[in-house]
């Protein structure tokens, strides 16, 4: 959706850690995880940085998680004359590519909104252009056997406490109905496949103008207007939210200290108290992490455990889809080289991040978004996208990132994963099959703010007196000198435990000098190929940031053998995408009857 200057939404990461509410914020962000999990099991070579791992492909396997699915929000403006095509959705050519080259099949997310729709009632052509604009997007992605998320958001003039889209609804009536008109048409009469999702980054100014009880009472008309539809037309339709801008936060910039202030909280507190469907909880998480959704909690639990257990006590269903719904590489700016000319660092943190989500139970994501923003009417700039439109003197130039490349490589993973962990904090791998083919997906990210994130990550884990010492050291900038090990760690005059977390930062921080510029070694030992395949490889690397070719880089032959090894060299910031697809023999040549026995 079209974004106004200078949101928070994305400044997730600590921007100014002199203060303490911005570090408490950046909790949100997780710490280098010692483990980043891949399909191999760690046999290391001799030197200490190569590794070595083994892929048998006689091993068992699980169906591949959904997760990994090339999901995508098609938000996005870039440049577009048509003032009926809807001014928070991505250009027509892009989503045509996008269903082109991958397809539909996945989870895909779209703004409707109210206020845009409601501007036009008086010019009911237009009008009628624009819903049709919306409902051929949801045809489209629904004829492909995918799934949208339908975000409701924008209280249309008249029906708010304010005239600005971002209000919350006073005229509650006419609100429902409202609602309940749009959902009946897409859901009951058309039996479109839709999620409807109750707003977006609510607990942000720059998109809701309400108290918390207001969002509240605005899901509650929407789940109200759900369940009478339900029940007249004997269908299931899936509401849910609130598609918070972090996972712990209110409207009261709640921090990860007190979870239970969280609007995800209060949202579940609220549909057990008033007996409210919640198909699905939702909320944002944008930051250079891979690792994020590890995060520790206050009570020593994972993020996802703890929703888990709200969800749980107040008698909901523990198996709730918890959802990322928007997500994306993020360094506190909105304009990044590494989401453009450098998008090869955006396209390694891709599968890093969607691995890790997976070990830490998240259900689905959808990345954000389709296309950058810009030319739109908020005069709003962000690279946020994965295509581009660069304005030019004499028109506009038009392309793909690399991270385009990357799901694609994520389109051509196959229903079944083989289960492997492999020891590195950088480099993971994602390995399926099908029936004729071998996909091994090989990803090197090195997360630039590893120690930042590693530190707010755990700064839950403190007691009051150890947050207060590591708050101290921060703004005397006496921790860049540890980091560095200007500084002995064994003379701080503070607990055991921040010691041995200080250690570990320092460790992080030479692994990251180490490797970002460094290429890493892989001895990859394929076992018990009965059959005879050919070999083709894929990659994203720093040669190419944008408009870069999909296509073999090598490829081979490999016969029949019980171990193959290859020699990889991930360089930082790379994706391999390797390929074993089964060669069939050719029948041989029927005989002549004709001419048998001339």
């Amino acid at each position: 959706m079209t974004k106004p200057k200078c949101q928070n939404k994305f400044k997730t990461q600590m921007t100014n850690i002199k203060t303490k509410v911005l570090l408490f914020g950046i909790c949100n962000l997780l710490f280098i995880c010692n483990l980043l999990f891949g399909i191999c099991q760690p046999s290391f070579a001799q030197s200490p940085d190569d590794l070595e791992v083994t892929v048998d492909i006689s091993s068992s396997t699980v169906p591949t998680p959904k997760i990994f699915k090339p999901n995508v929000d098609l938000s996005g403006r870039g440049f577009s004359k048509d003032s009926s095509w809807p001014q928070t959705l991505s250009q027509k050519e892009n989503i045509d590519k996008w269903s082109s080259d991958l397809g539909f099949s996945g989870f895909y997310r779209m703004e409707y909104d109210l206020w845009e729709i409601a501007k036009l009632s008086k010019d009911s052509l237009a009008q009628n252009k624009l819903l049709s604009n919306y409902e051929n997007t949801i045809k489209s992605i629904n004829s492909s056997k995918g799934t949208i998320i339908l975000d409701i958001f924008g209280t249309p003039a008249g029906m708010g406490k304010i005239l600005d889209k971002r209000s919350s609804p006073v005229d509650l009536k006419a609100y429902k109905e409202l609602i309940k008109k749009n959902i009946k048409y897409l859901s009951c009469e058309k039996k479109y496949d839709i999620w409807y999702e109750v707003w977006n980054a609510p607990d942000i100014g720059d998109f809701f103008l309400g108290r918390q009880q207001e969002y509240l009472n605005l899901y509650r008309l929407c789940a109200e207007s759900i369940k009478e539809l339900e029940a007249e037309f004997k269908i299931h339709i899936p509401i849910g939210g609130p598609s918070a801008s972090w996972w712990f936060k209110n409207l009261d910039s709640n921090t990860v200290l007190t979870p239970e202030k969280s609007l995800i909280y209060e949202l579940i507190k609220f549909c057990h108290l008033n007996h409210l469907p919640l198909d699905f909880i939702s909320w944002h998480g944008f930051s250079s992490s891979a690792t994020v959704e590890k995060e520790s909690t206050i009570y020593k639990k994972d993020l996802v455990s703890l929703i888990r257990e709200w969800l749980s006590y107040f008698n909901l269903d523990k198996a709730t889809p918890l959802i990322i719904d928007e997500w994306n590489y993020d360094l506190d700016s909105n304009v990044l080289p590494e989401r453009h000319r450098k998008s090869f660092v955006t396209a390694s943190f891709i599968p890093a991040r969607l691995k890790n989500m997976y070990e830490a139970g998240i259900d689905n994501q959808i990345y954000f978004c389709l296309e950058d923003f810009q030319n739109n009417a908020e005069g709003v700039t962000r690279n946020v996208g994965i295509f581009y439109t660069e304005v030019q003197r004499l028109g506009s130039k038009n392309g793909w990132k690399a991270t385009y490349n990357v799901f694609k490589m994520l389109n051509k993973l196959g229903p079944e994963m083989f289960k492997y962990k492999v020891n590195d904090d950088f480099v993971g791998i994602i390995a399926t099959r099908s029936s004729d083919e071998i996909t091994l997906l090989i990803y090197n990210y090195i997360d630039p703010d590893a120690v930042k994130n590693f530190l707010a990550s755990n700064i839950a884990n403190l007691d009051p007196r150890e947050r207060k010492f590591l708050l101290s050291i921060i703004e005397t900038n006496e921790l860049s000198k540890i980091i560095s090990r200007q500084e002995d760690v064994a003379n701080l005059h503070t607990s055991l435990t921040v010691k041995n977390l200080l250690k570990r930062a320092q460790e992080i921080n030479d692994k990251v000098k180490k490797f970002i510029d460094s290429p890493r070694n892989i001895k990859l030992n394929l076992k018990n190929l009965k059959d005879t395949y050919s070999f083709s490889k894929i990659l994203v690397d720093s040669s190419c940031g944008l408009n870069c070719k999909f296509e073999d880089a090598q490829s081979k032959e490999i016969l029949p053998a019980d171990s193959v090894i290859e020699d990889l060299s991930l360089s930082p910031y790379s994706v391999n995408l390797i390929t074993l697809k089964k060669k069939v023999s050719p029948l041989p040549a029927k005989k002549d009857e004709s001419t048998a026995g001339r």
